[in-house]
């Protein structure tokens, strides 16, 4: 596929999303980045802010497979996973979980012991699951969103940082602006119903196959040497600067590499800047880092701490 066709097609779908999920233009970009790029989605934002409703559109309009696990903390690895059941010949057949959908919405990923955070580890990483001893392939197209409610901490259980490295980035949802809550209110007097897919007036933009073939043409985006030298330099900063307890790996690296090329290809281009990596960075590493206990009971986040470390490394030249 030529790169043109491809931002096409890849602006089409944010479009189709956008038409839906109104106000949450970063949040819409960045799943579209990560989808692109065949990365996992963290998102968290309070309740009503439109994050299911975003991966459930963004599976219409690639007409994929969806599937919606609540995590609660009597679920088992084997409620994701499946299980292996005695058929009437005698024999034990495998019987597929939830996880070998498509498009994974993980509602409440943290609520969930860490036991069954580890179901996922492997599907995130490996796009396998193993059960019984017995390995079995995820689709092409399998990718995890997972959401997390910042405000609700009772009954909560922290993601492994194991678990967190393997989301490509972190999306966050706020409150719409007036105009924006204005517009929802419309759409719902016009007969809009988020449990309703077919009220979305999302039609396909690309099928499985179009998905993969875009992700191909992402692969192809060129990185220069002095791109690549300043993404490692932003990871590096993260774990030499007194704010942070806790820096990026390396995986942080090579997922804002992967999504720098697949926000070139939306914006048009065949070579990623530096611009697609300052503007991505907050997103792929405020996951990856922790803030210095001192400086979070200031009130200093780790998007501060980023911003900081972004303002002093110096912007290679394009």
């Amino acid at each position: 596929m030529g790169s043109t066709g491809a931002t096409l097609q890849a602006r089409r779908i944010l479009e189709a999303v956008r038409q839906v999920v109104l106000g949450q233009e970063e949040a819409t970009r960045d799943c579209l980045v990560a989808l692109l790029a065949r990365g996992h989605v963290l998102l968290e934002g309070v309740p009503g802010t439109a994050k299911t409703l975003l991966v459930r559109t963004l599976a219409r309009a690639l007409n994929v497979s969806y599937a919606r696990i609540q995590f609660t903390p009597d679920l088992m690895p084997s409620d994701i996973t499946g299980i292996s059941v005695l058929s009437t010949g005698h024999e034990f057949i495998f019987r597929p979980g939830p996880v070998f959908h498509d498009l994974i919405l993980a509602d409440e990923v943290n609520r969930a012991p860490a036991k069954t955070q580890a179901a996922l580890l492997e599907a995130m990483q490996e796009r396998t699951v193993t059960v019984d001893g017995t390995s079995h392939t995820l689709s092409q197209t399998f990718m995890v969103f997972a959401t997390q409610n910042p405000i609700e901490f009772e009954g909560t259980y922290p993601l492994p940082e194991a678990e967190l490295d393997r989301f490509m980035l972190k999306a966050t949802l706020g409150y719409p602006a007036e105009e924006v809550e204005q517009g929802i209110l419309g759409k719902y007097m016009e007969g809009f119903e988020a449990d309703i897919p077919d009220t979305y007036g999302v039609s396909t933009v690309v099928d499985a196959g179009g998905l993969e073939a875009l992700r191909e043409t992402v692969r192809t985006i060129r990185v220069e040497a002095q791109v690549a030298r300043y993404m490692v330099r932003i990871v590096r900063a993260t774990r030499e600067t007194p704010s942070l307890t806790l820096g990026a790996s390396p995986r942080g690296g090579i997922a804002l590499l992967k999504a720098a090329r697949a926000l070139a290809l939306l914006e048009g281009r065949e070579f990623v800047v530096p611009d697609d990596v300052k503007l991505l960075a907050p997103a792929v590493l405020r996951h990856r880092v922790t803030v210095a206990p001192e400086l979070e009971l200031e009130g200093v986040s780790s998007d501060q701490a980023l911003r900081s470390i972004l303002e002093q490394i110096e912007v290679p030249p394009t």
